[in-house]
């Protein structure tokens, strides 16, 4: 069903950049997008992110979260506030009423959780591993969730 769905988008693309491209290739379309995906989804972990169903593993969710919208995440870090931080801290089990705290958090050590440009996904998680004040999230950053 998503095949179909990424499938039917592509071709829905095409048909559009057809009359401003003067023309789309369905098979080039489809390896540019699948190699993106591809490269974005690689795990250097050495075991997939996905189920038996084709959906996300439960203990992969952050991981996958935080790598598909990092840099979403990383702009509402900055500011403090947005809903990539309020899902980043969902997912790491922050109470409700302990929200705008992390929020706070994330702005007011960004730049050691996000330490320049060449920061990656798997860096920040793990700074936040460990600047992460006790208490302030429900489960470990790297601990399966």
């Amino acid at each position: 069903m998503n095949r179909l769905l990424t499938l039917s988008g592509t071709l829905v693309a095409c048909s559009l950049l057809i009359g401003s491209l003067g023309g789309c290739t369905v098979k080039a379309t489809l390896k540019t997008t699948s190699d993106g995906f591809v490269n974005v989804l690689s795990s250097t972990s050495g075991h997939s992110w996905w189920n038996e169903d084709g959906l996300v593993k439960k203990e992969e969710r952050l991981n996958a979260f935080v790598a598909l919208n990092y840099e979403n995440v990383k702009q509402d870090m900055a500011r403090g506030q947005g809903e990539y931080v309020a899902t980043l801290s969902s997912l790491l089990g922050v109470p409700k009423d302990r929200q705008a705290d992390f929020s706070a958090f994330t702005r007011d050590r960004y730049e050691v959780l996000v330490a320049g440009e060449g920061t990656s996904p798997r860096g920040m998680l793990a700074a936040l591993e460990r600047e992460m004040p006790p208490g302030l999230a429900a489960r470990s950053v790297t601990s399966p969730r």
